[in-house]
């Protein structure tokens, strides 16, 4: 039988006057509350000594490998770190992994905006938008046959969440889909799904190709020169995981030699991406600049969600090691 139990919230924000912020401070379960809210470094030594004593939980909005080693190091009687993200590369340090807290993220929050843009982006080149747009402009009407999504393979390149939902999504389009996944898995959505020495297979069996993993010291690089060698001849590939995932110079080289058909990139090894990058200046590419999870309301909704559920388990004495959001801290999802 679990035990009720408080929590007291250091907020780590860039800026506590956003709205996603501000919706953690208001409404919160009985047993919870704000105790601090840091905007930068030197704010840490300013928290009164009887609040440091019983702080539990961090949740983090705004966050660095610097911040949170300073802030474990502040509140070392945290027990629970939250991060309002879906990638949390960027505050996984050795202070981290070592400490005894559990670290969660926001995951599933992000999933279906990001399923939306995957199939935009089948579409974008299905149907050739690039020449549709040329012609809109040109005044001319020249018709031209288009590609059927329905019976195409999208291959899926992690199968967390946000692979998931790319994937169900796929299915509702009548598409075949392959997916990968360090230990596979069988479920009702993927065809079939590799191992993680399936890379290569995965590449040269699909139309289309999302990178949906989190990025660590494994996943680094991991679509290199080698796999997309393998990729099917026109294939399109999307990455909306994180940049260094894909080798950059090995994706170009493979686009310009025909090797790919087209990319769809939300992200990149450098962002923001420099004015003077070559990717600028290459046909068949669609480029965004990492906002296809930022919706009117998702900082909200992330919040709305560690408030509404994560949080409230956490009171009621539920065991952080049991919610399906935890991450794994040695290995970086």
């Amino acid at each position: 039988m679990t035990s009720p139990r408080q929590a007291n919230i250091v907020v780590l924000a860039k800026d506590a006057k956003d709205p996603a912020n501000v919706a953690l401070y208001g409404d919160l379960p009985s047993g919870a509350k704000v105790v601090a809210t840091i905007s930068s470094m030197e704010e840490f030594a300013e928290v009164d000594e009887e609040i440091v004593k019983g702080v539990n939980v961090l949740f983090t909005s705004w966050s660095s490998k610097e911040v949170v080693t300073e802030a474990l190091e502040r509140f070392p009687s945290v027990e629970w770190v939250h991060a309002r993200s879906a990638g949390v590369e960027h505050i996984i340090c050795p202070a981290l992994v070592s400490h005894p807290c559990k670290l969660t993220n926001a995951r599933g929050c992000f999933s279906s905006t990001l399923a939306e843009y995957t199939m935009m982006s089948c579409s974008y080149f299905a149907k050739d938008l690039p020449r549709l747009m040329k012609q809109k402009a040109d005044r001319n009407w020249e018709q031209f046959c288009v590609k059927e999504l329905r019976g195409s393979t999208l291959g899926v390149v992690g199968y967390g969440d946000i692979g998931k939902a790319c994937a169900r999504l796929a299915k509702a389009y009548g598409m075949r889909v392959v997916a990968l996944k360090r230990t596979p898995i069988e479920d009702d959505v993927a065809d079939v799904c590799y191992g993680g020495d399936g890379l290569g297979r995965l590449m040269s069996e699909c139309d289309y190709v999302v990178v949906a993993a989190p990025l660590t010291e494994k996943t680094r690089g991991m679509v290199g020169e080698e796999a997309l060698g393998m990729a099917k001849e026109g294939s399109v590939l999307i990455n909306l995981g994180r940049g260094p995932i894909v080798d950059e110079k090995a994706m170009i080289k493979a686009l310009e030699s025909g090797r790919l058909g087209g990319l769809a990139l939300d992200v990149f090894e450098t962002e923001p991406l420099p004015k003077n990058h070559e990717l600028w200046g290459l046909d068949n590419v669609l480029l965004s600049p990492h906002n296809m999870d930022m919706t009117e309301t998702f900082m909200e909704e992330a919040t709305e969600v560690f408030k509404t559920e994560w949080l409230v388990k956490f009171l009621a004495g539920e065991d952080v090691e049991g919610f399906p959001n935890l991450v794994q801290k040695e290995e970086g999802y």
